[in-house]
């Protein structure tokens, strides 16, 4: 890229920032949220999918604007309406989730539709920074809310809730195997013949389904605002559904299982999918922990549950390479701004992490028996 297209890209993206025309979508939330022009726009870090923006008007009002990347959208990824319309159905279950204020599907108003939601205050455990300034009961605590939220997910009754179309409500894990199979083939830009053979060997070894459920598909620690007050940790929103659907819940099991991976304790070192996850650190719930709170709130057998989850953690670490391969394209191609030092930090670890997880996954599908939680998933 050229120094004066450097240049103008740079301007572009102060005068819009997160894809937000400043002016086109402070008159837009004056008109359908009551905000108070001029408003300010700033970009949230660490997604790499949808683009997720808090604005803040002449008042102080906050509200969480989110639309998809400015560029390498898939076909039926992205979609933000969609999100909005699950989000607002589950205003009234025992989910937490943020309110719905409003949903765009015009994109003429900033460039792609966006949906609107009410600012939720609370943190969110993203990274090793963040959770080195819990104390170790506070850790400790994340693990039975989180788990919580995620047995709250899978109680929901979808026909009553209004989600009963949503999807088709057999064969989940074999059309989710050949919807990430297509995303890595039209999203990639290079061989990846382990995640090839890993598509085919899940293909392959599709696990009867085990009931209906609301499922949310990225079910993991940074995809929750928790309050961690001195009275005890509680989830107080679970963002991030644009890959929900109707299907299997003990998908949502394995991708909970494969981002939170082995903290440390009893001076073993952790083990975890990407460096800076903060369930790296000691004080954590284990996996083991976690699968038997998940039996206890669901009323189900925990070693049954372990006999299980086998093809359910592979199936994970599948989807997770897919879209850590997709970021890896995206970010290359400037859908999330400019290349920084920090993205290309970034799409470095992501060239030899996603192969990595292919093989690692491919050895834990092949294995048989229940899984070894504290070996499996170092």
């Amino acid at each position: 890229m050229s120094e004066r297209a450097s240049s103008e890209r740079a301007s572009s993206e102060r005068a819009s920032p997160g894809g937000l025309d400043v002016e086109r979508i402070g008159s837009w939330l004056e008109q359908h949220c009551g905000l108070r022009p001029p408003v300010h726009v700033e970009v949230i870090a660490g997604g790499r999918s949808n683009l997720t923006s808090v604005v803040t008007d002449a008042e102080g009002r906050r509200v969480v604007v989110r639309r998809p990347p400015l560029s390498g959208v898939l076909a039926s990824a992205h979609d933000v309406v969609r999100e909005g319309r699950i989000m607002a159905a589950l205003c009234a279950s025992a989910v937490p989730v943020p309110e719905v204020l409003g949903v765009e599907d015009d994109a003429a108003f900033t460039g792609a539709p966006f949906v609107v939601t009410a600012h939720v205050d609370g943190v969110v455990v993203r990274d090793r920074t963040v959770a080195s300034q819990l104390s170790v009961p506070q850790r400790a605590a994340l693990g039975r809310t989180v788990v919580d939220a995620l047995a709250a997910i899978h109680e929901v009754d979808v026909d009553a809730v209004g989600l009963g179309d949503l999807a088709r409500r057999d064969g989940y894990f074999a059309r989710q195997v050949a919807r990430w199979s297509a995303q890595l083939d039209a999203g990639s830009d290079r061989p990846l013949p382990a995640l090839a053979q890993l598509g085919r060997a899940l293909a392959a070894a599709v696990p009867e389904q085990d009931g209906l459920a609301l499922v949310h598909g990225d079910f993991r620690l940074d995809n929750l605002i928790v309050d961690l007050a001195p009275a005890g940790a509680q989830v107080r929103a679970v963002l991030d559904w644009e890959l929900a659907t109707l299907g299997d819940p003990l998908a949502d099991v394995g991708t909970l299982l494969a981002y939170w991976g082995v903290p440390a304790r009893d001076g073993q070192m952790a083990s975890v999918l990407i460096p800076d996850l903060p369930t790296a650190l000691e004080g954590f719930s284990g996996p083991g922990e976690l699968v038997a709170l998940y039996a206890a709130a669901r009323g189900l057998d925990a070693a049954e549950l372990a006999e299980r989850l086998r093809p359910y953690l592979a199936f994970a670490w599948f989807r997770i390479a897919c879209i850590l391969e997709g970021v890896r394209v995206r970010t290359v191609a400037g859908a999330y701004g400019a290349m920084g030092d920090p993205a290309r930090r970034e799409t470095a670890l992501l060239e030899t992490l996603v192969p990595s997880i292919g093989e690692r996954a491919l050895a834990v599908l092949t294995r048989p028996g229940p899984l070894g939680f504290d070996h499996e998933l170092t």
